[in-house]
């Protein structure tokens, strides 16, 4: 009887650590693919605010974005 719940609990815990580490290696593919924003998005949002950026201020927007990632 207690070998089987030991087994459980083993199988629970391999399936956890699998499904952890499998979830995290496809988000960071999918964000790697597919990126949450880009220098046009900055430059379009900065310029709907009223701002006409120059290019080193989107490059530092950008640093400070994957930063944060």
């Amino acid at each position: 009887m207690w070998g089987n719940i030991l087994w459980c609990v083993i199988g629970l815990v391999v399936g956890l650590v699998v499904g952890f580490f499998g979830a995290r290696a496809f988000m960071k593919k999918y964000l790697k693919k597919n990126p949450p924003i880009n220098e046009k998005m900055i430059k379009i949002m900065m310029q709907q605010m009223g701002r006409t950026p120059s290019q080193k201020q989107i490059n530092q927007m950008m640093k400070a974005m994957n930063k944060v990632q």
